[in-house]
């Protein structure tokens, strides 16, 4: 089965979220195929629907000045932190059954963990969490939503985060538990574009399916909708 998938380069984080919204809602009316969204986004924060305003650690006033936008969202867990040298993918997959949304997660675990592993890294799950972990380190973050049968939201991998800026919440409500990078734990650079054909290639393998480079079916919206 193929895959449209869509790279949409470096994005804020409102459009990327509007133009999820208007693929789903077309992949639940059939229109569409199963699609996967890459991008990279501008700073922000976002709160998953169980999210808790306390792990945010600054108010939004300094989160405007820092030039960090937010938005809480409807997909699960917690706050996260979202910019520049991290890859986040968005996968507006039907699934056939609704059980179904645990295997899916893993499915996407599985992926970043294989991806990891090309450059030396040994990606770990945690049982009580989703996510992928380098040594006790979050390295990836993962929540994901579904209405209609159809998933939406995803992945969001630290390639080479500033992980500074974590320091800003509570990552995944986890205060105690560290965040790291692909950069930080292969001590160089390293650029999304080193990243995302092992990681489009895990995924494929993974859910068994043909990614395929397509044109967007809708324009890219400027806001959200």
């Amino acid at each position: 089965m193929n895959v449209a998938v869509h790279d949409l380069g470096r994005i804020p984080y409102g459009p990327a979220w509007s133009l999820q919204k208007r693929l789903h809602a077309a992949r639940v009316a059939g229109e569409i195929g199963d699609t996967l969204l890459l991008c990279e986004h501008m700073p922000v924060i976002t709160m998953g629907k169980s999210g808790k305003r306390q792990n945010l650690l600054v108010s939004r006033d300094e989160l405007r000045r820092r030039g960090v936008e937010y938005f809480e969202v409807e997909r699960g867990g917690d706050l996260t932190y979202h910019g520049p040298g991290q890859l986040v993918g968005y996968l507006i997959f039907q699934l056939p059954r609704l059980r179904e949304v645990q295997g899916f997660v893993r499915k996407m675990e599985e992926a970043i963990i294989r991806t990891l592993a090309g450059f030396g890294l040994n990606g770990e799950r945690r049982p009580d969490h989703a996510g992928v972990f380098v040594g006790g380190a979050k390295i990836a973050s993962i929540g994901a939503a579904v209405r209609g049968g159809v998933t939406f939201h995803g992945f969001a991998l630290d390639v080479a985060t500033d992980l500074k800026m974590f320091e800003l919440i509570n990552p995944c409500g986890m205060p105690a538990t560290p965040v790291t990078s692909i950069a930080r734990e292969c001590s160089r650079r390293v650029a999304l574009a080193e990243v995302k054909p092992p990681l489009r290639a895990a995924l494929a393998d993974v859910y068994g399916v043909t990614l395929v480079d397509a044109p967007l079916p809708v324009a890219v919206p400027e806001k959200i909708a």
